[in-house]
């Protein structure tokens, strides 16, 4: 056996590293399957504008990443695409949202959308908290 330290993405890695946990859930929590949901805005030309993505498992929408381009930004997209991608996850049979966030992103966002502060965690970096949100869908 050899322990390495891997200084980049490694897509094969990381796959093997969560097929064993999605491997040890199945037996503890059974039934569960996680599936990804995205919902992107794109231009004419394919270029994406923003999006949402993360997954559904658990009957939890896990928020991984949330972004619109800044030149698309104060006109309602980054809600739209929330509530596209909440739709499809009420629709999954989710009931409810988490997400995490830096005090410098969008917390005031996701508090806009219903989203309540679970849990900060201070000095994430020199100058930002990071901040847990959860919103119930019941």
């Amino acid at each position: 056996m050899k322990i390495e330290v891997i200084h980049e993405h490694d897509t094969n890695t990381y796959d093997a590293l969560v097929s064993g946990v999605r491997e040890y859930n199945k037996q503890k929590l059974a039934g569960e399957v996680s599936q990804p949901l995205s919902v992107v805005l794109r231009d004419d030309n394919q270029t994406v504008i923003g999006g949402v993505a993360g997954r559904t498992i658990y009957q939890t929408f896990f928020i991984e990443v949330l972004w619109v381009d800044e030149i698309a930004r104060g006109q309602g997209i980054g809600r739209r695409l929330m509530e596209l991608a909440e739709t499809e996850a009420i629709n999954r049979g989710c009931v409810m949202a988490q997400v995490d966030t830096l005090a410098v992103q969008a917390p005031d966002f996701y508090q806009s959308l219903g989203f309540d502060v679970i849990g900060i965690a201070s000095g994430i970096t020199l100058d930002h908290d990071r901040y847990f949100l959860k919103k119930s869908y019941i």
